[in-house]
């Protein structure tokens, strides 16, 4: 029998991570989770209230930082891996998670170009743009990339166009950045189902339950938390995931897996 290895917050105690989009929601669950394990953790996000909230917030758990970078801005995550390089001994890990759902429920016809353009600039761009200038630092570590997709990629809503293509994007970006980068770097991405993430932020609020109906659903039987994406990533960024790359793993609950009948 093998020797059972050390859990993936053990292996990740004294790296450094950067997590973007982390002010709030999935990104902020994510840095928490990281700094928990021990990681030095940079949190990147366009909102500098926000992430400085965060980053304060954070810090009671370790080693945070933040930088204010809007993902779409080329001259913005460029001058932000320069700080990570200039301030961190070495960048293990990149989780790219920043996004924005754009106009949901705008019909295809009134949906303007500039709409379009600005989702699939921060979504995907962002995504790619993150990845070009992190990579020579993550070469240098032999790190690990977590991008973040969506089951938005595999199933849609009426009038998601934006999203949905940005997400499904992320989805084939990964499987070519792991080809490209590999064996010095491994890339996967996490596709989140339905996340409760309305309490992932600086200052805590108590929301609303959620209906029994709504946990239902879902063949696990309730609706995810941040936490369970979190752990997911925290075990893609080890060295235990040393043999996974280019994967896209789906963290929904079983909801796609789910045939529905209308009556």
């Amino acid at each position: 029998m093998g020797r059972i290895g050390p859990s993936a917050g053990d292996a990740l105690r004294g790296k450094t991570a950067v997590v973007t989009g982390a002010a709030r929601g999935i990104g902020f669950g994510i840095a928490r989770y990281l700094v928990q394990c021990g990681m030095q953790v940079w949190i990147a996000d366009c909102h500098r209230a926000g992430g400085e909230a965060a980053a304060r917030a954070l810090r009671a758990h370790g080693d945070v930082r933040f930088a204010e970078c809007d993902v779409a801005s080329e001259a913005d995550v460029c001058a932000l891996m320069g700080e990570v390089a200039s301030c961190s001994v070495q960048l293990d890990a990149l989780v790219c998670n920043a996004g924005i759902s754009g106009p949901f429920g705008t019909p295809l016809e009134a949906l303007t170009l500039a709409e379009w353009n600005r989702v699939l600039a921060v979504n995907l761009t962002g995504c790619f743009l993150c990845v070009k200038y992190a990579a020579p630092l993550l070469r240098k570590a032999r790190g690990a990339i977590v991008t973040i997709g969506s089951t938005r990629a595999l199933q849609s809503e009426p009038h998601t166009e934006p999203y949905s293509a940005s997400k499904g994007g992320i989805v084939a970006l990964t499987h070519a950045l792991a080809v490209s980068l590999g064996p010095e770097v491994r890339v996967n991405c996490i596709s989140p189902g339905w996340i409760d993430v309305r309490g992932e932020q600086p200052e805590p609020i108590t929301p609303e339950p959620l209906r029994p109906e709504d946990h239902r659903q879902h063949p696990a039987g309730r609706v995810g938390t941040a936490e369970d994406i979190a752990a997911l990533a925290a075990f893609l960024l080890s060295d235990a995931a040393g043999f996974i790359t280019g994967q896209n793993y789906v963290v929904d609950g079983g909801m796609t897996r789910t045939m529905i009948y209308v009556p």
